[in-house]
């Protein structure tokens, strides 16, 4: 999953039009397809997602059965899945709001777990990979990664998916130090 305004697209270093989460994205994919592994990607933006929780969806939250097809689909791409990948930048010290809607709207009842047991059949490791401008060594020592406890302790560990791993890239670093940082993706 894909979280960003400027979308996918923006992983080039043109002015006014480029996200250093776009960059990440693009790398990982080179990656993971150089493994051989399938790609799905889920970029909220360019789907014209809508994160907002209206009463309907909070009423079919309720009852494990959405109305909204697009809700549908990535609830059925993610229990395929056997990686979770979230993409995003860190703005306030948390996810954007498209990345929080997406949560709150497609981990619905459906999805979550039933007598202990994880709905998940292939038990996927989520890989959650930030970018932010404060220093990631500060985010962690002062803020307290509230990203981390919100994403990790407070969602995807409540649902059963107990393998997880956090990457996170300082986007305020020089060119030469994030693009080496790129070129370090592995899982």
């Amino acid at each position: 999953m894909f979280d960003h305004p400027y979308t996918a697209i923006a992983s080039e270093n043109e002015p006014h039009n480029r996200a250093y989460a776009a960059a990440v994205l693009k790398q990982t994919v080179n990656m993971l397809k150089a493994k051989g592994e399938d790609v799905d990607i889920i970029d909220l933006h360019a789907d014209h997602f809508n994160p907002i929780m209206s009463a309907e969806d909070l009423a079919s939250w309720r009852t494990g059965h959405s109305l909204d097809p697009q809700t549908l689909d990535y609830q059925n791409r993610l229990l395929d899945a056997d990686k979770i990948i979230f993409i995003f930048p860190i703005w306030w010290e948390l996810m954007p709001a498209m990345t929080k809607g997406f949560l709150d709207k497609v981990l619905s009842r459906s999805i979550l777990p039933k007598h202990g047991k994880s709905p998940f059949p292939k038990n996927p490791t989520v890989i959650m990979m930030t970018t932010m401008g404060t220093p990631p060594f500060y985010y962690k020592l002062h803020y307290h990664k509230p990203v981390f406890y919100s994403f990790w302790v407070g969602t995807f560990h409540k649902i059963g998916l107990k393998k997880f791993k956090w990457l996170t890239f300082d986007g305020d670093a020089k060119l030469a130090k994030r693009e080496a940082a790129l070129r370090k993706i592995k899982f």
